[in-house]
């Protein structure tokens, strides 16, 4: 398989406490915290795409354009479903929403950057 506009990935998360606002210190609440939200979102586009990559390339987070709509409960479930809507050279474009047992929580757009990961690295030394 290719890559190729259409192209899609889902994933589970049951929320635990390490994702709650107060253990990132993004609130003062024990909820789902929008910062172990945006990760999950973001982990879901990068496995849409890197499993079909040649293993010497990757994707890395270029943008990110993200709405939290409404919190989650420690212990509940939330899906996430990454789409892929463009495809410009190396910059893939990903719509992405993401569900608790009560509905939409958050949606958002991502771009990711394919990169040949020995002369990323070799790059940042220089």
């Amino acid at each position: 398989m290719e890559l190729e506009i259409g192209l899609t990935h889902e994933a589970f998360k049951l929320v635990g406490q390490d994702d709650s606002a107060i253990q990132y210190d993004s609130g003062l609440v024990d909820v789902f915290s929008t910062p172990a939200l945006v990760s999950f979102m973001e982990k879901t586009c990068m496995d849409c795409v890197d499993p079909l990559l040649d293993p010497d390339y990757c994707t890395v987070g270029i943008e990110i354009h993200v709405k939290h709509i409404k919190a989650t409960k420690i212990g509940d479930t939330v899906r996430s479903i990454a789409k892929l809507i463009k495809i410009e050279g190396n910059v893939l474009t990903f719509e992405v929403k993401a569900y608790d047992s009560y509905g939409l929580i958050g949606e958002g757009i991502y771009k990711r950057y394919i990169i040949h990961k020995p002369t990323f690295l070799q790059k940042l030394d220089q």
